[in-house]
């Protein structure tokens, strides 16, 4: 994850180096655009074929296959002596980054227990946004050559850590090798009375399902998938992970790493202290990315995300008005503190919930039988939302200026939030089978639905369903 977010803001260091009248490398407006924005195209397959292996070979060997492209595209990237080598490490690159974000949802969501699942996919997110705060102070110092061969460092060191592990209970149990998920499940969770419970009801769960059949062929595992469209414990999770992607794109996730400098520099007007500001500002997420990981331990998920996302929807606005008033003359240009004091609030503000709740979705919300389709799908609506977030910035930024631009993004993400305000359930302390169970059968199955009325799915009556493989 911290060498995700090395990828996605790498091109706030590149980008102004390659417009430089002395760069042996040259990229106008255009070549700029996809230099930053084809990640979202790569990461297209990186997500299809992630999910695939994840679903045929298990989470750990699928981990580190998936990093090898990335080792590789920052080594094309380092050597690289025209823009498409660039480009073509970049795609690798992005292709690696986009494999480990629903594969590493789904090993943090299985390998982990409900009390401390919430907290460590946060740290995730902190992780990548660290990430970021690293280009972007090495950038200053170092050239973007050094920072490619920098970025090799975290990907390395994955595929040590990832030699330690034990394969996924989750999935050695949906293969009815039930010996060897005990004693995986019990290496990583301890043998308490609850982790006892959790892995008799995975167990028994996967033991009322059909023997998992091995040896399909291709025509018949494509119909497999697109019958999956017609479950509702597909359907539900692809509504909620499609929303929550149009949140995460809107709320600036992407783009602000990528175009941190250009975007800081415009608002301030003064080129020679963006970097400080910028750094200010990373340091102000990373924190807040990680004050999240502890919020989310107290606090239940649709209040974080609901409570954090308004209000940082309403800093955005005000960020957005000053800085047009600013633009028209209405108001002083001297005082750039102001708009960098609001975007650091509305900084904090999302990345306590828009920012990390819908990454960590990708780990809870896809029942074991839909993980790795669920992935598939989840990951070409994040690659698109990347690829077009990144493709129209720079053009947005040059039209309609900072100020506009957010503003537009400002909108989406208001309408995202209120889509997943009445489809959105709470599965704060929930076992990913109590989870999978809610969107079966509608309700969990101690009847607790959280206290909060608005979380009942109301896509379709519940009295259309007899079970759980009845077509939507």
């Amino acid at each position: 994850m911290l060498g995700q977010g090395m990828v996605l803001s790498f091109p706030s260091i590149l980008l102004p180096s390659l417009s430089k009248p002395d760069s042996e490398i040259k990229a106008d407006l255009h070549v700029a655009s996809w230099l930053a924005s084809v990640i979202g195209i790569s990461g297209i397959p990186g997500f299809l074929i992630s999910a695939y292996f994840m679903d045929m070979f298990g989470r750990k060997l699928a981990h580190g296959v998936v990093l090898l492209p990335g080792i590789l595209g920052w080594l094309l990237i380092y050597f690289a002596k025209n823009i498409t080598v660039l480009i073509l490490g970049r795609a690798l690159c992005g292709f690696a980054a986009a494999a480990t974000v629903s594969l590493g949802a789904v090993v943090i969501g299985e390998y982990t227990s409900p009390s401390n699942r919430g907290m460590f996919l946060n740290l995730k997110t902190t992780a990548v946004c660290v990430g970021n705060m690293i280009v972007h102070l090495f950038g200053h110092f170092f050239t973007w050559r050094t920072i490619a061969l920098i970025a090799l460092i975290p990907l390395l060191l994955s595929l040590i850590i990832i030699l330690t592990w034990p394969e996924s209970p989750a999935w050695l149990a949906s293969r009815k090798r039930f010996d060897e998920s005990e004693k995986a499940f019990y290496w990583l969770r301890g043998k308490s009375d609850k982790s006892k419970k959790e892995l008799e009801e995975m167990i028994r769960a996967q033991k009322e399902r059909d023997e998992y059949p091995s040896s399909k062929s291709i025509s018949t595992k494509f119909v497999d998938f697109f019958q999956k469209f017609t479950k509702r414990d597909f359907i539900k999770p692809v509504v909620i992970i499609l929303f929550s992607a149009i949140l995460l794109e809107s709320c600036g996730r992407h783009i602000f790493p990528a175009y941190a400098l250009q975007i800081i520099e415009e608002v301030t007007q003064n080129k020679s202290q963006s970097f400080y500001f910028t750094l200010g500002i990373d340091l102000i997420i990373s924190a807040s990315a990680l004050f999240s990981s502890v919020l989310v331990k107290v606090m239940k998920r649709r209040q974080l995300l609901f409570g954090s996302g308004f209000a940082a929807l309403t800093v955005l606005f005000s960020v957005c008005l000053y800085l047009y008033l600013s633009a028209n003359g209405y108001v002083t240009k001297d005082k750039s503190w102001i708009p960098i004091a609001l975007f650091a609030l509305y900084f904090i503000l999302s990345n306590l919930g828009c920012t990390p709740i819908p990454l960590a979705l990708l780990g809870e919300v896809f029942p074991l039988a839909h993980r790795g389709a669920g992935s598939s799908v989840a990951g070409f609506i994040l690659s698109l939302g990347v690829m077009a977030g990144m493709q129209v910035t720079p053009y947005l930024l040059v039209s309609i200026k900072v100020y506009g631009t957010f503003a537009v993004f400002g909108t989406v993400m208001g309408a995202s939030l209120f889509a997943l305000y009445f489809i959105l359930p709470e599965t704060k302390d929930r076992t990913l089978q109590e989870i999978e169970d809610y969107f079966n059968f509608g309700r969990f199955k101690d009847n607790d639905i959280d206290n909060d009325d608005e979380v009942k799915m109301k896509m379709i009556p519940e009295k259309v369903f007899s079970d759980k493989s009845d077509v939507f």
